[in-house]
């Protein structure tokens, strides 16, 4: 038979894909055939609606997300133990910390060009096995250098791979629209982890100790493995079929999809004489992505933003939270409890995120968000005691909603101005994150070494939140400056 009898068999049964509205995708010579059950051969036949297979690689990889986020939540519920049992400085500990912090921020930009190599499933499950290892193996430290190789390389290298660019990178690979809800519903995974394990991290950590809550974390990561071999596919060739919600030629016009590029998408090419080749080698990979949008006024500002929101979640909330919660006198399960509703409302705030992301402007909803943030850090030294107080329980659903609303416009950012190199473009941007993070976790333990509390931490954090809504706010502007310079011909 030929393509094009092969085209008029099935362009009846083309504009009923299950992933959009009629006549979204049309069928072409050479397109690979859906998977069994997605269509009927009959024209004008009703055919059966089944799951997009995108949205099966989303649950799965939201699964990983949550199991890689064990960690994430470990630092804030072991740190008083460890420094009983041993004698440790807060200082020590958060140097472990920062080392885990800063190789998963530097980790990631790599691990987006690994996925694109050799594919998302393989590079998740070894990530998911370096969080395990590092975390069994935790039980065996004696010395503080030990903590410093398992909190900080190991398990930094796995997180470092299951970071935030995944879901950057699921969500562009796997959807052509709502991008920005996948993207909130994934980050949402991390929220999540940190949902299902700080409370019972607390609580063993008292009974029966500390031990056997870095062995659920442990349990956590590597049970997810077996899901990832099996269901996260590393695109949507793999099962025949587009994209959710493309055609076959996707249009950069339909809603949902990337948008048009602004000046400093046609300052990229301008630059670089030429659209980005993805390079066989991963590192070489990352690193020429990271020369093309070092020459962007966006990506500057979206660095600059993106270290203090690292900052001002994981560096300072998820690492010395319960600490200076227990300097006041809470108990460290009740500080936990309450960064596990910082978990619940985080879900809420970055799924919401997300949507709003897919309709009004990302650069004004990072200005909103940072701004909100460092109201709440400014506050905070007041709201501290040795119970929870209503004011406290404010202060939590706030942050919570705002904990990592900061992902989809930044990606979404990323997506728009540097097209194909995006999800590496977010990976260098979350680097800066974490470096942010790391940074802060060091400082704000050497200012409680210092000074005997966090007050002057959490006053630093709130001025540079409003540092970062300006910076966001005024972003269109930096963007708009730049002019695209004149493209010699034959630029290669």
């Amino acid at each position: 038979m030929s393509s094009n009898e092969v085209s008029e068999a099935e362009a009846p049964d083309a504009r009923t894909q299950e992933h959009g509205s009629p006549g979204t995708q049309p069928a072409t010579p050479g397109t690979q055939p859906a998977t069994p059950g997605t269509q009927t051969a009959t024209p004008g036949t009703p055919r059966r609606r089944r799951l997009h297979p995108a949205w099966i690689v989303a649950s799965v990889a939201f699964l990983a997300l949550v199991g890689a986020a064990g960690f994430r939540a470990a630092p804030g519920v072991l740190m008083v133990p460890l420094q009983q049992e041993f004698g440790w400085s807060t200082t020590v500990l958060s140097a472990a910390v920062s080392i885990n912090l800063v190789l998963f921020g530097l980790t990631a930009p790599f691990a987006a060009a690994l996925m694109e190599r050799f594919g998302i499933r393989a590079v998740t499950a070894v990530a998911l096995v370096l969080i395990g290892a590092g975390s069994a193996l935790t039980v065996l430290v004696s010395q503080s250098w030990q903590i410093l190789l398992t909190w900080g390389l190991l398990i930094g290298l796995g997180t470092g791979s299951m970071a935030l660019v995944f879901a950057a990178t699921i969500a562009n690979t796997w959807f052509a629209r709502s991008r920005g809800l996948v993207i909130g519903i994934l980050t949402a995974g991390s929220a999540a982890g940190q949902l299902v394990f700080l409370p019972f991290m607390a609580m063993l950590a008292q009974d029966p100790g500390w031990r056997q809550a870095s062995l659920l974390i442990a349990a956590g990561a590597l049970a997810v493995v077996p899901l990832v071999l099996k269901f996260l596919k590393n695109s949507p060739a793999d099962v025949g079929v587009l994209p959710y919600g493309a055609e076959a030629s996707v249009s950069d016009s339909e809603p949902g999809s990337a948008p048009p590029a602004d000046a400093d998408a046609v300052a990229v090419t301008a630059v670089t004489g030429s659209a980005a080749q993805p390079s066989g080698n991963a590192a070489v990979r990352a690193l020429q992505v990271l020369k093309r949008a070092s020459k962007v006024r966006t990506f500057w500002a979206l660095v600059a933003g993106f270290a203090i929101c690292g900052a001002t979640t994981n560096g300072l909330i998820g690492t010395h939270f319960i600490p200076s919660a227990h300097d006041h006198g809470m108990p460290e399960t009740t500080a936990a409890g309450l960064l596990a509703v910082v978990g619940i409302f985080d879900i809420l705030g970055t799924i919401a995120s997300g949507w709003l992301t897919d309709r009004f402007n990302p650069r004004i909803l990072l200005a909103v968000y940072y701004q909100f943030r460092g109201i709440g850090l400014l506050v905070l030294p007041l709201l501290l005691s040795a119970s929870v107080q209503p004011s406290m329980i404010v202060f939590v659903v706030i942050y919570g909603l705002d904990w990592v609303a900061t992902v989809p416009p930044t990606a979404a950012i990323c997506r728009k101005v540097f097209g194909a190199d995006g999800s590496v473009v977010f990976g260098w941007v979350f680097a800066a994150h974490q470096l942010g993070a790391a940074a802060a976790a060091l400082a704000a333990g050497a200012i409680r070494d210092a000074t005997g509390q966090y007050t002057y931490a959490w006053f630093a954090a709130a001025a540079m939140c409003t540092i970062a809504a300006v910076i966001s706010a005024t972003m269109r502007k930096d963007a708009g400056k730049a002019q695209p310079a004149p493209v010699a011909a034959g630029a290669a």
